[in-house]
């Protein structure tokens, strides 16, 4: 296993950063451990897919995560308002660091995620073991 610990600052994007860290770090299977910070912006997909929302304000990130690799990320975020109101969903692109946030990912020995098209209509988790060599 593997940490990685990252920083990313007020105007990048959360979801499209981390998948790019994912793939320059050739992640096969990993965990988002730990996320915090601060949104600008907020693009989430609820519960029922057909529905996405966006957000614009100051937002704290109260909880993100999910599985990446080097192809793709899975993640959901909760995230809380001003008032402490606090509401979640699917971490969509588009989705913009305010002040920092801070992520710590965790890779996974001997597996590699992917993720295939199936029955739900949706691309879903696959792991394969990967060959010792």
């Amino acid at each position: 296993m593997e940490t990685y610990a990252f920083r990313l600052r007020k105007g990048q994007d959360l979801r499209q950063e981390i998948q790019k860290f994912s793939k320059t770090n050739d992640i096969k299977a990993g965990v988002v451990l730990c996320g915090v910070g601060n949104l600008q912006k907020a693009i989430l997909r609820m519960a029922d897919a057909s529905i996405t929302k966006t957000w614009e304000g100051t937002f704290e990130i109260v909880s993100i995560t999910g599985t990446v690799e080097a192809n793709d990320c899975h993640l959901h975020i909760a995230i809380s308002d001003a008032t402490g109101k606090t509401f979640g969903g699917h971490l969509k692109d588009g989705s913009i660091v305010g002040i920092t946030a801070e992520i710590i990912i965790q890779t996974i020995n001997g597996i590699e995620f992917k993720r295939v098209l199936d029955d739900t209509g949706y691309e879903c988790l696959v792991v394969n073991e990967i060959e010792k060599k």
